[in-house]
């Protein structure tokens, strides 16, 4: 495999990475910005009145895009052992 088709393959995994950790990601945002405006309007100062709620988020998240989240694991992973031929030339 050539620097420029390693550098390639990289850069497609890392893209990956981020497109599938972004429901996630987004869900816990917006649970943690709804709990944290519930608190300033209520004056309740709870640490860990977050934590529940943005468990719950990401849970749902995960249900919600796990199947495209696995499909894409695996597409990515049989378009990788596709390259290990040509990789071991």
């Amino acid at each position: 495999m050539s620097p420029e088709g390693a550098v390639a393959l990289i850069q497609k995994a890392l893209m990956l990475a981020l497109l599938l950790s972004a429901p996630m990601l987004l869900f816990g945002l917006v649970a943690g910005l709804l709990i944290s405006v519930l608190q300033a309007v209520t004056q309740v100062q709870e640490m860990t009145l977050t934590f529940i709620p943005k468990m719950v988020a990401i849970a749902a998240a995960l249900f919600i895009f796990g199947q495209w989240i696995m499909v894409s694991m695996m597409t990515f992973t049989v378009d990788v052992f596709s390259l290990l031929p040509q990789a071991l030339r």
